[in-house]
C-alpha cells in the first residue's frame, strides 16, 4: 500500500490530528469569559489576604462575622470591595451576645426572615472609606452616609470629644485598617426601621392570627351597667369609649369588664407596648419619655391593657431636648407627669402620612386626648405638622417611630400643654341714676294740704 494519499504522506496526517485534538483539549480546559475583559481578583470573585473582609472575618468581632456568613453576605461583599474601599461599623460582641432581646435575634436568624438580617448587616457598611479623622467637625452638625442597604447613617461629633453613628458610640476608632477599607468598634448594634417593622409585623400577625376578635361589651350610658352582649361584627372596634375603659378617676367612670382581649388575649397589649419603648430607646433621643412611662408612672402597663381590649392610641412623644426643659416644679405636683402624658396620647392611630393630609385638607384639626377635655390642635407649618399654639407648639419632628396597627409613636420636639381657659367676668356697667333730694316732714305735710286745695303744682318743691 502507498504511504501516500494524495500526495500527502500518512505519517504527517497523523500529526496533524494529534495536534488538532490537543489544542481542543487545551481550549476546553481554559476557564469561560464570556464578557471579553481581562481578568483580574476582583472580576473573579476573589479577594486578597489583606482585604478588610479576610480581616472583618479573623478579628475579634466574630459575633458579627458570624452573622455575615449565615446571611449569605460574602458574595455580595467581595462584589462591593471588588469596586469601591467600604467602612464597617462593627458592634461589640456583648451587644450581640447579651445586650440584643433574645426573641429579635430568634426572628433574624428565622430561614424566613433572611432579608431582614441581610438589611440589618448591610446598614453597617458605607460603600467608601471614613476615617476616625474624617468625622464632621461639632459646630457643622451631622453628615449623612448612604449605605449598602440604600438606607443612611448620620455620623456626629459631640463638644465631649464622642463621636457617634446614629445612636452607637464609636468606642475603637479604625480598628483595623487595610487598602480597601477600614473597621471601626462601635458600642451596639444599629437597627434600621424597616428591620423593626418587620418585626413587629411577624410578631403582631402571629400572636393574632388563631383567635378572631370580638366587640368589646355595650355599656348603658345612663346606669354605667353592661347590656347583654350583642353580636359584632369580626375586627369591629370596641364598642366602649377608651375614656370610659381607663383606669378610674377623679372624673372618670370605672373600668368595665374585659373587651376583645378579655381572657383569651386576643390582643397582647404588654408586648406591643413593650416594643414601643424599646425602640424608643433603640431609636436614641426618647430616653426621658421612657423612663416616664416605665419608671415614674403606671401609664405603661394601663397602655397596654387599654391595647389589649381592643383600643387604638397614638403618641406624641417628646425627644429627651424637650423634656430637660421641664422644671421640677411641673412635675413635682401630684399626678402632673400622668396628665403631661394624658395629654399627648390621641386615642385614634394616626400616622404622620394621616396627619398631614388632614391639616393640609382643613387647616386646623382638633384631635381628641386622654386627658379630658382638652383637645391638641394640629396644623401645617414649615412642610410638617405643628401641635400646639404659640410658644408652647412642638412641631412632628421624628415621623413614624413606631407603627404596629395598633400603637403608632410620633417624635415631637417640644412638650404640650393646654390652653390655659382664663374665664373673665365681665362687671356690669355702673348705671348712673339721678336722685332726688328727699324733701323734710313737714314740707312733705305742707304740700299735701296744698294738693288738697289744688294750689300744689304752683310750688317747684312740691313737683
Amino acid at each position: 500500500m502507498d504511504s501516500s494519499i494524495y500526495g500527502v504522506s500518512s505519517s504527517k496526517i497523523f500529526l496533524f490530528f494529534y495536534f488538532f485534538f490537543f489544542v481542543s483539549f487545551a481550549i476546553a480546559a481554559l476557564p469561560q469569559n464570556p464578557s471579553g475583559k481581562s481578568f483580574s481578583s476582583s472580576a473573579s470573585g476573589q479577594i486578597n489576604s489583606n482585604s478588610v473582609l479576610v480581616a472583618l472575618l479573623d478579628s475579634h468581632y466574630t459575633e458579627l462575622a458570624e452573622l455575615v456568613e449565615k446571611a449569605l453576605l460574602l458574595q455580595t461583599l467581595e462584589e462591593a470591595v471588588g469596586k469601591h474601599n467600604i467602612t464597617i461599623f462593627a458592634p461589640r460582641n456583648e451587644a450581640l451576645e447579651r445586650q440584643l432581646d433574645p426573641e429579635f435575634k430568634r426572628f433574624l436568624l428565622e430561614p424566613g426572615n433572611l432579608k431582614s438580617l441581610q438589611t440589618l448587616l448591610m446598614f453597617h457598611i458605607i460603600p467608601k472609606r471614613v476615617g476616625s479623622h474624617q468625622w464632621p467637625d461639632p459646630k457643622t452638625g451631622p453628615v449623612k452616609h448612604n449605605t449598602l442597604c440604600n438606607d443612611h447613617l448620620n455620623l456626629t461629633s459631640k463638644s465631649t470629644g464622642k463621636k457617634t453613628v446614629d445612636s452607637a458610640e464609636l468606642i475603637r476608632p479604625d480598628d483595623v485598617i487595610r487598602p480597601d477599607g477600614v473597621i471601626h468598634g462601635i458600642q451596639q448594634l444599629l437597627i434600621p426601621r424597616s428591620v423593626i417593622e418587620d418585626f413587629n409585623k411577624r410578631r403582631n400577625l402571629r400572636s393574632i392570627s388563631a383567635v378572631l376578635p370580638e366587640g368589646a361589651p355595650e355599656v348603658d350610658p345612663r346606669t354605667h351597667r353592661l347590656k347583654k352582649p350583642a353580636p359584632v361584627p369580626v375586627g369591629a372596634p370596641p364598642v366602649l369609649p377608651i375614656y370610659e375603659a381607663m383606669a378610674p378617676g377623679p372624673s372618670l367612670a370605672p373600668a368595665p369588664a374585659p373587651g376583645p382581649g378579655g381572657p383569651h388575649h386576643h390582643f397582647d397589649g404588654e408586648s406591643q407596648v413593650k416594643d414601643f419603648i424599646h425602640t424608643l430607646l433603640h431609636y436614641g433621643g426618647y430616653n426621658e419619655m421612657a423612663d416616664i412611662l416605665v419608671n415614674l408612672t403606671s401609664l405603661a402597663t394601663e397602655m397596654g391593657r387599654l391595647v389589649s381590649e381592643g383600643y387604638v392610641i397614638t403618641v406624641l412623644a417628646p425627644n429627651d431636648e424637650a423634656m430637660a426643659k421641664l422644671t421640677t416644679d411641673q412635675l413635682s405636683e401630684p399626678g402632673a407627669p400622668e396628665q403631661i402624658i394624658y395629654y399627648h396620647i390621641i386615642p385614634e392611630y394616626q400616622t404622620e402620612e394621616s396627619m398631614y393630609n388632614a391639616v393640609r385638607r382643613f387647616g386646623k384639626v382638633r384631635y381628641d386626648t386622654l386627658r379630658l377635655p382638652h383637645k391638641v390642635v394640629a396644623q401645617e407649618a414649615d412642610g410638617s405638622v405643628k401641635f400646639g399654639h404659640g410658644e408652647g407648639s412642638a412641631y412632628l419632628f421624628d415621623p413614624d417611630i413606631y407603627t404596629d396597627g395598633r400603637i403608632s409613636v410620633q417624635g415631637i420636639d417640644g412638650v404640650l400643654f393646654p390652653e390655659e381657659e382664663t374665664q373673665t367676668v365681665q362687671k356690669p356697667a355702673a348705671v348712673k341714676v339721678a336722685s332726688k333730694p328727699r324733701r323734710g316732714k313737714l314740707l312733705e305735710v305742707g304740700c299735701w294740704m296744698l294738693g288738697t286745695l289744688g294750689q300744689g303744682l304752683r310750688f317747684r318743691s312740691c313737683q
